[in-house]
């Protein structure tokens, strides 16, 4: 079908063949669609033109008819529309945006809790759904001691709604005043009408063309939908373009403000940041982007975590909040800038590590990103690298770190400031501003502890006793956690004053006094010990070389790394070495080291279980391994002089606790397993001295360590020997019982610990080839490996429970008059123990025990007990016999017992050899019928070796496990202090509060308030009319108070 067109449309006449097929589209078109723009005056067009570009005419009111020149009838616009996809197509964007805009502007006028519209509020009150609380509701919240300071935590925890996740297009971004009222009301004890609307929360949608927030501003009168145009002209094409021009402006403007370059520009921080190509490593992308800051892309510089975890420089994003506002850049989650955090320790380890490239001229050097301001400050053009470098030359360091005239240069212009400020507003009152401006910043940042504080002290209230005091107080009392947080509650309340301190206030102050707070450093370095010095409370299996089957896995055992309880035992009697130095005139001792001897002791506590819920007690035994600074001296003038001497070395006070295990000192693989990896610390601090700084000056110190504290039991288990009802009767020489008994005084000490070594490879290698009994007689009596080195002593405790004992067992034989019937009965003897036992508890008030124990051994060995139970036994000449015995037994005792046997009981030291063999002889003649061919282990070394110990060691009472001993009660109190589900933390916290218990710095607060409530502790009454309950009393108190 041919047509012919006015040559003003401009189309082609060129054949079919070579016409384009464009030209074809543009025929077709044509044919179907005469437009009567195309037919009007070009005034008319111009002015159409115009009025388009103003924006006036809509799209109802740009009608569009077909051309009656042909004479046909008039055809509705909107099936023709539908022939045009691509402006239906962009019309139907138009129109979806427009709805999310006008969705998005009602949504502003509703609730985000309960939906309900704030034009309902005649006053327009409206709160921000994220962001911090405001000031009322923030002093409720500290009034009630509550956490939460920011909106969307008090909406979780009244309304159960998580709104950190809400998206603007969806949610509401505020709240009404009658939900903040209701909240208000959760936290204050203020009745308040207010209600909510609904029983549930509004649930909130994406929009769609059925909106419930958009069709309710419809409501009403259905309105009559507007008949179409028919006209189609050139504004309708307008009208579109203008559309899609605005919304690639708007998306433009959008990309530009969120773009990379827009964020660099903010920050603008290319000369104080390095960059990742300084980077001497080629790290993979993914490594470098994180830990470069996504504004800048530089390295990161003082990183700051947001909630969203995402991580920036903390100049980068504060800059970025503060212009483009308070969201993620990101992710365009709300941040502000009280949410900016740290990032964890592992990951700043990491980045610190970085080798970086010195971006200096002519240096290759690569230095750690710790490291590199302290290098780049050695070249002279470091002004012009990416540090910031003060007048000096030197890096920039930190306020506190600097000396008090440079915080003084430094901080010149603030005080001026502030000086005119106060002058001005506060009359002078420099102090005041200075503390509220500190408080304020204790405010912003949350930490209401500290500032609670301060506000105490500005308020003239002061802050009660120090910390340490508090801490005293409640270890030596045996205060657990709910019952000292009572205590402090409760005198709060009376008095209005903080007297005693929070916990929070003890846990710091106890951290200076555990082991792992100070730095030292070993010369040279110890052998399979690790150098870092912050090592607190660890597995009692840690650093055990052997697989885990090689140990039970049952084991609950806690302790401090052996070299780190030395350093903090040392610090802890810092002022008695220093006052020991001063009184010896040695204030400037710089020379050698220190030596210091510390005894070791270990035993079993026997069985420590505690009954919880029901079914039977489960027995549980523990053991303790603990150590004794004995004394410490220094070599001066070709002498040792001593600076400090334990005045008690058997008292719980000074024996400081190093490992605690459930364990039973009797199972040799459980003791082997937990206590090598300790020994071997110690083996390996004998070839090394300790670097401490102590009195503020570097000093030396060697070590000797004497396990001394041991009993008899405990050391045939670590030297390797056969139990104590062995042929072998001695831990210290190789007598048998039948030499023992036939030579009663005359031994001398030969087993040691490296014969014990040998001794047991003979036993294992049998080189000799010999049988069992003449290996055993060769060895005498070593059937283990010796896994700890003992001293070879006597346990002063132990030899009088052991001789005590023996005693006991004299008494019944005498009762029934054995010398004269050797052969009784069972039943017989039994009946002897019981007259005894019965004349006993009537004469000397000794109720009768099951075991022998040292308060026991105490009373019975008296010569009032021997008056008592010579009232049982009919012969006289026994009574003498008896009375000669005790007596000779008392002289000797002092010996033994005394620290300090040259000073303290030297007329007994002088006869000692002349009453053991008076012993020896009435044993062997008056007591035949106990003593022929066999002799107890204590009464073997008590008559033959405790001579030859003396002149060694100058003591044996010292050297005593009597103060380890004295724990064993100190662990069943702190077990039931810090009693929890867990054995693992309840024994870390056993740990913990025993070894406070035995601080030096501890007990100097205790002894002064102790001292105060002996001497009557009096207050001035004025002062104490402000004070209903006085600090002593409020300290007495909690001696009587039962919680």
């Amino acid at each position: 079908m041919a047509a012919s067109f006015p040559p003003t449309l401009g189309l082609s006449s060129a054949p079919d063949e070579i016409q384009h097929p464009h030209i074809k589209f543009s025929e077709w078109k044509f044919k179907l669609f005469r437009v009567r723009s195309f037919e009007k005056t070009p005034e008319e067009a111009q002015k159409e033109k115009k009025d388009s570009f103003e924006g006036k005419p809509s799209l109802e009111q740009s009608p569009a008819v077909l051309d009656k020149a042909d004479g046909q009838k008039p055809v509705p616009t909107q099936p023709l529309l539908k022939a045009h996809p691509k402006f239906s197509k962009k019309f139907h964007d138009n129109e979806k945006a427009r709805g999310k805009a006008i969705h998005q502007a009602n949504l502003r006028h509703l609730c985000r809790i309960c939906g309900n519209s704030f034009r309902a509020d005649e006053h327009n009150r409206r709160y921000p759904v994220h962001g911090p609380v405001d000031g009322k509701t923030l002093g409720l919240l500290r009034k009630k001691e509550k956490r939460a300071t920011s909106w969307p935590d008090l909406i979780a925890k009244v309304f159960r709604i998580d709104v950190k996740a809400d998206v603007d297009s969806i949610h509401p971004t505020e709240f009404c005043h009658n939900c903040w009222s209701i909240m208000h009301r959760k936290f204050s004890s203020a009745p308040c009408e207010v209600y909510f609307p609904r029983n549930v929360t509004m649930e909130w949608h994406p929009h769609t063309p059925s909106c419930d927030i958009c069709n309710t501003a419809r409501r009403g009168l259905k309105r009559k939908s507007l008949q179409p145009n028919l006209q189609l002209s050139k504004k309708l094409k307008t009208v579109l373009d203008q559309a899609r021009q605005a919304r690639q402006h708007k998306r433009r403007a959008q990309a530009r403000i969120s773009s990379k370059d827009v964020m660099k520009k903010i920050a603008n921080c290319s000369k104080i940041h390095l960059s990742t190509k300084l980077l001497a490593v080629d790290f993979p992308e993914h490594f470098v982007k994180s830990i470069s800051c996504q504004i800048c892309e530089h390295i990161l510089a003082d990183p700051v975590e947001t909630n969203c975890k995402h991580v920036f420089c903390r100049v980068c994003i504060l800059r970025c909040l503060k212009v483009m506002g308070s969201y993620c850049p990101s992710c365009r989650y709300p941040c502000f800038p009280t949410d900016l955090e740290s990032p964890v320790k592992s990951f700043l380890s990491v980045l610190n590590s970085l080798m970086v490239k010195c971006p200096a001229k002519e240096c290759n050097e690569e230095v750690s990103l710790e490291k590199y301001n302290h290098h780049i400050s050695s070249h002279k053009e470091s002004k012009e690298i990416f540090v910031h470098i003060n007048k000096g030359g030197r890096p920039r360091q930190h306020l506190l770190s600097l000396t008090r005239r440079a915080q003084k240069h430094r901080l010149r212009e603030l005080k001026l400031q502030v000086k005119a400020f106060a002058d001005k507003e506060e009359g002078g009152d420099v102090k005041s501003v200075c503390m509220t401006l500190f408080l304020l910043a204790l405010r912003a940042r949350n930490e209401h502890r500290q500032a609670d504080e301060l506000e105490a002290i500005m308020q003239g209230k002061g802050s009660g006793l120090q910390p340490a005091v508090c801490l005293a107080i409640r270890v030596n009392t045996f205060l657990s956690c709910s019952q000292y947080h009572k205590m402090y509650r409760t005198v709060k309340a009376i008095t209005g004053r903080q007297i005693f301190q929070p916990l929070h206030a003890l846990r710091n102050a106890e951290k200076v006094l555990l082991p792992g707070y100070h730095h030292f450093e070993w010369q040279p370095p110890l052998k399979n010990v690790s150098s870092s010095t912050d090592v607190g409370i660890i597995d009692g299996l840690s650093g055990l070389s052997s697989s885990v089957d090689d140990y039970p896995v049952d084991t609950i055992a806690k302790r401090f790394r052996y070299d780190s309880a030395l350093v903090s035992a040392l610090m802890d009697m810092e002022e008695d070495i220093l006052e020991g130095m001063r009184s010896q005139d040695l204030d400037d001792y710089l020379n050698g080291p220190f030596t210091v001897v510390v005894k070791e002791s270990c035993d079993g506590m026997g069985d420590v279980s505690e009954k919880h819920g029901s079914g039977p007690v489960v027995p549980e035994k523990a053991v303790r391994f603990s150590f004794t600074i004995m004394k410490i001296t220094i070599a001066h003038s070709s002498q040792n002089v001593k600076v400090f001497e334990e005045a008690k070395p058997n008292s719980e006070l000074c024996c400081k606790p190093l490992c605690l295990m459930l364990a039973d000192e009797s199972d040799h693989e459980t003791l082997t397993a937990i206590l090598s990896p300790l020994i071997a610390e110690r083996e390996a601090m004998k070839s090394s001295e300790l670097m401490l700084e102590l009195g503020g000056i570097l000093r030396t110190f060697k070590f000797i360590f004497r396990g001394t504290g041991y009993d008899e039991k405990l050391v045939r288990e670590v030297e390797g020997l056969e139990a104590s009802g062995s042929v072998y009767i001695c831990t210290l020489c190789d007598a048998t019982r039948l030499e023992a008994s036939q030579n009663l005084v005359f031994h001398s000490i030969t087993r040691s610990h490296a014969e014990n070594l040998e001794r047991y490879e003979v036993w294992r290698s049998n080189p000799y080839h010999e049988s069992v009994e003449e290996l055993r007689d060769r060895v005498k009596g070593v059937s283990a490996k010796p896994f700890i080195e003992t001293v070879p002593s006597i346990d002063a405790l132990h030899c009088d429970i052991g001789n005590a004992a023996e005693f006991y067992k004299i008494f019944q034989l005498e009762i029934g008059e054995v010398y004269k019937n050797p052969n009784a009965s069972k039943e017989e003897r039994k009946r002897w123990q019981a007259t005894l036992d019965k004349h006993l508890r009537k004469k000397m008030n000794l109720k009768p025990i099951m075991r022998m124990n040292g308060n026991f051994a105490r009373k019975l060995m008296t010569k009032e007990t021997v008056d008592a139970v010579c009232e049982l036994i009919p012969s006289e000449e026994r009574h003498e016999a008896l009375r000669e015995l005790m007596d000779l037994y008392l002289k000797m005792k002092p010996v033994w017992r005394s620290s300090c046997p040259a000073k303290e009981c030297p007329e007994s030291l002088c006869q000692y050899s002349f009453n053991s063999q008076r012993f020896a002889e009435l044993l062997s003649t008056k007591f035949k019928y106990r003593y022929e061919g066999k002799i107890t282990n204590y009464f073997h070394k008590t008559l033959a070796h405790v001579p030859e110990i003396i002149e060694r060691d100058g003591s044996i009472g010292a050297w005593a496990s009597e103060g380890n001993e004295s724990g064993n009660k100190l662990f069943r109190r702190f077990r039931k202090m810090n009693a929890r589900q867990s054995k693992c933390y309840e024994m870390e916290d056993v740990l913990k509060h025993h070894w406070l218990y035995t601080s030096k710095y501890l007990q100097k607060f205790m002894n002064a308030h102790n001292a105060l409530k002996t001497s009557g502790f009096t207050m001035n009454p004025q002062a104490s009319l402000g004070d209903p309950l006085g600090i002593e009393d409020s300290l007495e108190s909690q001696d009587s108070m039962e919680f």
